[in-house]
């Protein structure tokens, strides 16, 4: 369970990073940077990618079955 949670950790952090990338750009794009807007598409991309890893994740599958 421990590897999972890494896993989809890592994987959450680096969708956050690129969703606060893309925003950052479009909105600054507008003339303001709408921090809230940053924050509530980064938090749902976060959660969403969370939900996503449920289905499984090949980093854990696949590290899994070389261990055994």
């Amino acid at each position: 369970m421990s590897k999972w949670i890494k896993a989809a950790g890592i994987r959450a952090i680096k969708t956050a990073a690129q969703t606060a990338i893309g925003v950052i750009g479009a909105t600054a794009v507008f003339n303001e940077v709408e921090w809230y807007v940053v924050g509530g598409t980064v938090l749902l991309a976060t959660i969403t990618s969370l939900l996503t890893s449920l289905a499984g994740l090949p980093e854990v599958a696949s590290s899994e079955k070389s261990s055994d």
